[in-house]
């Protein structure tokens, strides 16, 4: 072999060598961060779940103040997790944040799964219904805490991938606009009644204020809730109050 030869094998071999060293830290490092990214957006999930019923958390305690290792601590004392098919069922074996509505939500509606977490204070449960719709740009998505009387909301909260700071975006951003559905009746006559309105509300029994200039935000707010939230009837109306 000559000194080209040996040259050339050095170096095929050294990239050899230093590709593969390069792919095991990359897959070593998406790992890490994969793991990391999936922790931090199961406490979020959850917390977002207990931010529902914020007002009845008890010793002044608000869940944006807690660290996330409370976070994981309370739901999991106080949370019960439940797996719902489209009649009402409980499937189980199954647990709630494991559901991900937007992979239900291109399944045939007869094949979806829903998930219902269940918190549980001294006094009172409170049911948390998970739903799922369509806003300007994308999806959006929230989670609405009925009192024990299967009737009042406790508490929302509301995301979204993708609706317009400053318009649409405040779903989210905004406290004031979740915080209008605190104490709002759900149903009128067996059918859910709840919506946003354009303008303002008219009936404040069911209604809350529109986001001005998010139109199509909002309406997909309502239609989010009136559809999601009729999923879960089957089994409301299985609970005795």
């Amino acid at each position: 072999m000559n000194l080209m030869e040996s040259s050339n094998k050095y170096i095929i071999t050294f990239i050899i060598i230093m590709t593969v060293v390069a792919a095991v830290s990359l897959a070593g490092m998406r790992e890490l961060t994969l793991s990391a990214s999936t922790k931090n957006e199961e406490i979020f999930s959850k917390r977002s779940v207990l931010l529902t019923v914020n007002d009845y958390l008890g010793k002044g305690l608000n869940v944006n103040d807690l660290s996330d290792d409370e976070v994981l601590k309370m739901f999991n004392e106080q949370v019960e997790q439940v797996v719902l098919n489209i009649n009402g069922e409980v499937v189980p074996n199954l647990l709630a944040e494991r559901i991900d509505l937007s992979v239900e939500k291109k399944k045939a509606e007869a094949d979806r799964l829903l998930p219902l977490f269940v918190f549980k204070n001294e006094k009172e449960k409170f049911y948390i219904l998970s739903v799922r719709g369509s806003g300007l740009w994308d999806e959006i998505w929230g989670n609405i805490a009925v009192k024990s009387d299967l009737n009042t909301i406790a508490g929302v909260t509301f995301d979204h991938k993708g609706e317009t700071p400053g318009l649409g975006a405040e779903i989210k951003d905004n406290p004031a606009f979740p915080g209008q559905f605190i104490g709002k009746q759900i149903f009128k006559d067996g059918e859910v009644a709840v919506l946003v309105r354009k303008g303002g509300s008219q009936d404040k029994t069911y209604e809350v204020d529109g986001i001005s200039g998010a139109t199509i935000t909002c309406d997909g707010v309502t239609e989010m809730l009136q559809r999601g939230i009729a999923y879960y009837l089957p089994y409301l109306e299985t609970i005795e109050n």
